[in-house]
């Protein structure tokens, strides 16, 4: 019997036995922590719609969307004004405030 509680002794000190204990605490605080993130009306990504633009004026910038399950990434390039149409008319602003457009000759329908 005496060899028995010996071997109980050891096994009480042993310092690995302590490290794995620590490492088991730190892993349910992280689940803890992940779950209470996820949850975070803060998390952008829990919502329907979300419009996320990182660097903002930068030539970097990049624009993401999301729109229930589909996700647009855009990109800014070194362009400005790229894109593909053709001119439809002029807006003037009166003194008034209000604005009057000119459709081109030619032009089959008024700009959106």
């Amino acid at each position: 019997m005496k060899h028995l509680r010996l071997m109980d002794e050891n096994e009480g000190d042993d310092p690995i036995l302590s490290v794995v204990n620590l490492i088991d605490v730190f892993l349910v605080i992280i689940a803890a922590l992940l779950l209470a993130v996820a949850q975070s009306p803060a998390n952008p990504f829990s919502a329907e719609q979300v419009t996320v633009i990182k660097n903002p004026g930068k030539e970097n910038m990049e624009i993401i969307v999301k729109d229930g399950q589909k996700i647009e990434h855009y990109q800014a390039s070194d362009e400005i004004g790229e894109g593909q149409g053709a001119k439809a008319g002029v807006a003037y602003k009166l003194k008034d405030g209000s604005m009057v457009y000119v459709p081109e000759p030619g032009a089959t329908s008024a700009p959106p």
